[in-house]
């Protein structure tokens, strides 16, 4: 192996990281870049979470087990360190080839730290009505695939929900008189989207239509928003435990993703053999 070559047991490339980011079995991702560097971009790959890179041998414990990602500046030595105390430690870990650097560069999705509000644990909360139907389930599985996998979901009575947000420092949603809602023709998916830069992905955008049409009673806007309809409706009457019915959810958004991505890569070739 020459001084340049990289073991592929110990590097992803930005392409293969790109084709995992929003799926069910994506690796946990880690930013390690030093503080200076995150202050001078304060954005995150989809996913990921900020972890001290330099105390790596702290913190690496808590992922024994786990497939992870970690990235810092350039690709060099933070995260292949981090990386290396995350295999001690019994992680299937990898660092990120070219680091925050070459996935900004490939102008590649990258979500605002300031997007949410975490507490302790690094995990963020979120409350809205309960007995979710489309919006309120697109939006959960939009925030746990692209932003954090273990955001907390608290489904409470339409009327309390800007109150509990209050008192329990929880971000409200799809609710008159939060932050994320419905604006003009566009539902809160939309919103979300739009604010964390994720509407650049034309799979993402595909998907926002079939939401939109489904949540605005547009159906027109997409074939397949009636059927997201019918399953969403569906879903609620045969599951009455609103987190229950979130979990069997996220199946619906995550088979569409996939769907969407699926004509998106096809579209790609065929324009790249038209070239």
């Amino acid at each position: 192996m020459t001084p340049n070559q990289k073991s592929s047991d110990q590097f992803i490339s930005i392409d293969a990281l790109a084709a995992h980011i929003g799926t069910p079995d994506c690796r946990l991702i880690i930013d390690a870049r030093t503080d200076d560097d995150f202050a001078d971009d304060p954005r995150l790959i989809p996913g990921a979470e900020r972890r001290p890179g330099l105390e790596a041998a702290a913190w690496a414990p808590e992922f024994a087990g786990r497939e992870v990602v970690v990235y810092c500046h350039g690709g060099f030595k933070i995260s292949q360190g981090a990386a290396a105390y995350l295999r001690n430690a019994g992680a299937d870990a990898v660092a990120l080839e070219g680091g925050f650097v070459a996935w900004r560069d490939a102008g590649l999705a990258l979500v605002p730290d300031a997007a949410v509000r975490r507490d302790a644990h690094r995990r963020s909360h979120w409350v809205t009505r309960a007995r979710p139907k489309v919006d309120r389930i697109a939006c959960p599985w939009l925030i746990r695939r692209f932003v954090d996998r273990d955001a907390v979901f608290l489904f409470v009575e339409a009327s309390q929900v800007l109150a509990v947000a209050e008192r329990f420092d929880a971000t409200p949603f799809d609710v008159d008189g939060a932050e994320w809602h419905h604006v003009g023709d566009n539902c809160t998916f939309d919103a979300m989207i739009a604010a964390w830069g994720l509407d650049a992905d034309p799979a993402m955008a595909r998907l926002a239509r079939v939401v939109r049409g489904a949540d605005t009673g547009k159906p027109e806007l997409s074939a397949e928003s009636a059927g997201l309809v019918a399953m969403s409706h569906g879903l609620s009457r045969l599951i009455g435990n609103d987190l229950r019915q979130l979990e069997q959810g996220m199946l619906i958004y995550d088979a569409l993703y996939s769907w969407a991505r699926g004509i998106e890569d096809r579209r790609g070739r065929a324009i790249g053999e038209a070239a």
